[in-house]
């Protein structure tokens, strides 16, 4: 058997399309970019080319050398993370406790989702927190589980299709510490805490986080009726989900390992470029997780 197969590089031409052939193609067409969306463009198109220079790696059997270009290790770009998140995923297994554990999902209502867009980082913290705080809350209520819990927490901003839906995923055991933290406290079998009180709470506290941040000046882009945009929020059902993962913990930190670290696009999606219009593959879970195509005409002005 030999110790190693010297083939040739693929011409651009027969090599996957990835996405800094993309933006190489576009780059002079994106609108206004923020300097770090400016850094990103650029990190992506630059990863693993001569512009970040490289080293040669050579086979100690039978001399065959190889030139490798180094990473740009943006946490943006599709080619990179991947070492950082095999260390997040292992450090995170070593954590799981021998007890169920439960997948829950905090998700906002469309109406907010404008708010959202404009003021990412001040949301996301407001809705880390309120998402936290109901967890927290909820079960610390003797007539719930009356115990102090922990879990992780782990934010994605978009779908598979690419359209925006901040939501949080929460990894979290079936049980938690008395309040004298002198014993574990496990929740039912099957069954961690009502969805209806963690959306009615979640709702209550992210509504109210959201009003106090407007009302000091803190967010951006805010409209004049910004009060009818919370109530239209509040006259919502907003989405909780609760249920023990179907194969354990684990497989809900593999699911989750893939966005800590990689982007919400990654380069084996792309399907082709075909003048302005980007195909790209997702999977869609109204349909039994089936895999299907999506196509993008002036995507990247649009995400």
């Amino acid at each position: 058997m030999p110790c190693c197969q010297a083939a040739a590089p693929l011409a651009a031409a027969q090599r996957p399309l990835e996405l800094a052939d993309i933006f190489v193609q576009f780059k002079d067409e994106l609108p206004a970019l923020t300097p770090e969306q400016h850094k990103a463009v650029r990190d992506i198109i630059r990863c693993r080319t001569d512009a970040l220079g490289g080293h040669v790696d050579q086979c100690d059997q039978c001399g065959h050398r190889q030139q490798v270009y180094h990473s740009c290790r943006n946490r943006h770009c599709p080619k990179c993370g991947s070492l950082e998140q095999a260390r997040w995923l292992a450090a995170r297994q070593a954590e799981l406790l021998p007890v169920e554990y439960f997948h829950v999902v905090f998700t906002i209502p469309d109406a907010l989702k404008t708010i959202f867009i404009r003021n990412n980082a001040a949301c996301y913290r407001l809705l880390f927190a309120a998402a936290s705080e109901t967890l927290k809350e909820v079960a610390q209520n003797p007539d719930r589980l009356g115990a102090q819990i922990g879990f992780i927490t782990v934010l994605h901003t978009w779908t598979q299709q690419l359209l925006f839906h901040p939501h949080i995923h929460c990894i979290v055991p079936g049980g938690g510490l008395s309040p004298d933290a002198s014993r574990w406290i496990g929740a039912k079998p099957g069954f961690f805490l009502p969805v209806r009180v963690l959306s009615l709470v979640f709702r209550a506290k992210l509504l109210d986080k959201l009003s106090g941040a407007i009302t000091r000046g803190e967010l951006r882009g805010i409209d004049d009726d910004w009060s009818n945009v919370l109530r239209q929020a509040a006259g919502k059902s907003w989405v909780v989900y609760s249920k023990p993962p179907f194969a354990g913990p684990e497989q809900v930190l593999r699911y989750l390992g893939r966005y800590t670290h990689r982007t919400a696009l990654s380069n084996d999606r792309l399907v082709q470029l075909n003048g302005r219009q980007v195909t790209l593959r997702y999977r869609d879970r109204s349909d039994g997780n089936t895999s299907k195509l999506k196509q993008h005409s002036d995507g990247l002005r649009r995400s």
